[in-house]
């Protein structure tokens, strides 16, 4: 059973990512877009795309704390691994957060900053991938 649980894990944590991945790249271009009808419809991609995204996250942190809870994983690997899920979460979050500013119109921040804020994912998904790996404490 542990490894169908690890298995769905790991496709639920990849099909997450893959939405925080492509939710801030759509920022970059409500960020640029001024015509109205590009607005709205880069808002419905980003709103359906973040619903689904949290629908994604609810099953992968599930089936992550079975794996730590069920099988007892224990190491100090996995505290920082759980440090970082944390911050994964935020960003998450912060995605939701900013997507609600670009629906106010409110906005305050630039495409280059969005571009940034883009590989924030990409270095937790890393980080993390290597602490469950290499365990190197």
């Amino acid at each position: 059973m542990y490894l169908w649980i690890k298995a769905l894990h790991i496709v639920f944590i990849a099909s997450w990512f893959a939405g925080l991945f492509y939710l801030p790249r759509i920022f970059v271009n409500l960020a640029q877009e001024t015509n109205p009808a590009a607005l709205d419809r880069l808002l419905g991609m980003g709103r359906r795309l973040y619903r689904f995204t949290t629908i994604l996250m609810v099953p992968a942190l599930a089936l992550g704390i079975w794996l730590w809870l069920g099988y007892g994983i224990r190491g100090g690997w996995l505290h920082a691994k759980l440090a970082l899920v944390i911050l994964a979460i935020g960003y998450h979050h912060a995605c939701g957060s900013l997507l609600k500013k670009f629906e106010r119109g409110a906005n305050a921040r630039s495409h280059k900053w969005y571009r940034y804020f883009n590989e924030v994912p990409v270095l937790l998904l890393l980080a993390i991938v290597i602490l469950v790996v290499v365990k190197p404490f």
